[in-house]
C-alpha cells in the first residue's frame, strides 16, 4: 500500500497545530484583556482585525518569493516573529503599542501560513488530495477545540502574564518542529516583477472572494462572541468553540473522502446554507444550549467548505501555487481583519442583533456569488 502520509506532512501538521493554538487561545482572551483597559467595541475590533490586515499586505509578496525561496525558510521566519510577538504582549498596553505588536504578529502569520499550505500542496499525492488537505485542516481544528477553552481557563486561574508565556512556549514548539523539516533541493524559479498580476493570482480569485466573505463572519465571531456570551451569563465562552471544533473534527475525520467522491459544489452550497442558519439562530436564542447548537451548525458548515476552496485553488493554479495560495489566504485575512473592524463599529452604534443581521446578509450574498461563480462548472472541480 502506498504511503500517503510522509514525515514532512506529520511535522508540518504538528507545527501548524502549535502555531494555530496561539491564535485560538487569544480568540477568547484578547477581547477580555482589552475590555479590562476600558477599550471600546470599535477599538477592540480594530486591534483584533489589524492582525489579519497586516498579514494580508505581506502574503502576496511571500507568495511571489516562494517561487525562489523554500517554504521551510519562511515558516522558520514566521515562527521567530511569533516568539517575539508573544513576549511583546507582556509589555505593550493598548492602544498604539499593542497595535504595533499586533501588526508585527500578523506578519509572522503571513510568512508561516502561506508557506505551510504551499508546502502541503507540493508534498501530497494528487490521488489523495481531498483527503489529506481535509486531514491537514484538523491541525487547526484541534487547536481550535483546545485553545479558546484553555485560554479562558488560564485566565480564570492565573493571569495574562501566564497566558502570554504559554503562547511564547507554543511559538518555540512550532519553531522547533519547523526546523526538523527536510531541506529540499528544488529548482528555484525566478520571481516575476512585482506587478498586480505577479502578486495576485487570477485563477485563485473566485475561491478567494468566497473565503473573504466567510472570514468576515469568522473574524467577527472570534472578536465579539466571547463578549456576547459573557453578557448572557456564560462564564467560559470557550465552550462554544469546543463544540464548534469537535463538530469540525468529526466531520473531517469521518468524511475525509467526501470531497473526493461527491459533487464538491453541491457540498459547498450546503455548507454555506448551514452557516447562514447558524447565524440566524443567534438572533433568537441567548442560552448556552442555543450557543452550542449554533456551534454545531457552524462546525457542519465549515467542515468541508474551506478544504473545498483550498482544493479549488490548488487545482486551478497549475505550478504557480505560491502566488495562488498567497492570494487565497490574503483574501481570507482581509475578511478576518475587516470583519471585526466593520462589525465592531456597527455594534458600537447599534446592537448585537443588528450586527448579526449584517452577518446574515453577508452570508446570503456569499451564497449568491458562489452559485454564480461555480454555476458553469458542474461536477467535480
Amino acid at each position: 500500500m502506498q504511503k500517503i502520509i510522509g514525515r514532512d506532512f506529520i511535522l508540518s501538521f504538528f507545527a501548524q497545530f502549535a502555531f494555530s493554538s496561539i491564535f485560538c487561545i487569544l480568540i477568547t482572551t484578547l477581547p477580555v484583556y482589552l475590555l479590562g483597559f476600558g477599550t471600546k467595541e470599535g477599538e477592540i475590533g480594530f486591534l483584533v482585525g489589524i492582525f489579519s490586515v497586516s498579514s494580508l499586505i505581506v502574503r502576496p509578496f511571500v507568495g511571489n518569493a516562494l517561487l525562489a525561496i523554500s517554504e521551510r525558510s519562511f515558516m522558520i521566519a514566521g515562527s521567530f516573529i511569533y516568539v517575539f510577538s508573544c513576549i511583546a504582549y507582556l509589555i505593550a498596553p493598548p492602544f498604539w503599542p499593542l497595535l504595533i505588536v499586533r501588526a508585527f504578529h500578523g506578519i509572522g502569520l503571513a510568512l508561516f501560513a502561506t508557506s505551510s499550505f504551499t508546502l502541503l500542496a507540493n508534498i501530497i499525492p494528487e490521488t489523495h488530495r481531498g483527503r489529506l488537505i481535509t486531514y491537514y485542516h484538523l491541525s487547526y481544528n484541534m487547536a481550535f477545540a483546545l485553545g479558546p477553552y484553555f485560554g479562558m481557563l488560564l485566565l480564570n486561574r492565573f493571569n495574562f502574564v501566564v497566558l502570554f508565556l504559554v503562547c511564547t512556549a507554543l511559538s518555540l514548539c512550532s519553531l522547533y518542529l519547523t526546523l526538523q523539516l527536510s531541506k529540499k533541493k528544488s529548482i528555484p524559479q525566478k520571481p516575476g516583477p512585482l506587478t498586480i498580476h505577479s502578486l495576485l493570482s487570477r485563477e485563485a480569485l473566485p475561491p478567494a472572494i468566497t473565503s473573504f466573505m466567510i472570514n468576515i463572519i469568522w473574524g467577527t465571531m472570534c472578536a465579539f462572541f466571547p463578549l456576547y456570551a459573557l453578557k448572557h451569563g456564560v462564564s467560559n465562552p470557550g465552550i462554544f468553540f469546543i463544540f464548534l471544533a469537535i463538530t469540525l473534527m468529526v466531520g473531517r475525520v469521518f468524511g475525509g473522502k467526501i470531497l473526493d467522491l461527491y459533487d464538491r459544489q453541491k457540498v459547498a452550497m450546503f455548507c454555506l446554507i448551514v452557516l447562514i442558519l447558524g447565524i440566524i439562530l443567534l438572533l433568537f436564542g441567548h442560552s448556552l444550549r442555543i450557543f452550542i447548537l449554533v456551534a454545531v451548525l457552524l462546525g457542519i458548515g465549515w467542515a468541508f467548505l474551506y478544504p473545498f476552496l483550498t482544493i479549488q485553488v490548488i487545482e486551478n493554479a497549475s505550478i504557480a501555487r505560491g502566488p495562488a495560495m498567497a492570494t487565497f489566504t490574503a483574501f481570507g485575512d482581509l475578511g478576518v481583519g475587516l470583519g471585526p473592524m466593520i462589525m465592531g463599529s456597527i455594534l458600537e452604534k447599534t446592537s448585537y442583533p443588528i450586527m448579526f443581521a449584517c452577518l446574515i446578509l453577508t452570508g446570503g450574498f456569499n451564497l449568491f456569488y458562489f452559485y454564480l461563480s461555480t454555476g458553469k462548472k458542474r461536477g467535480k472541480v
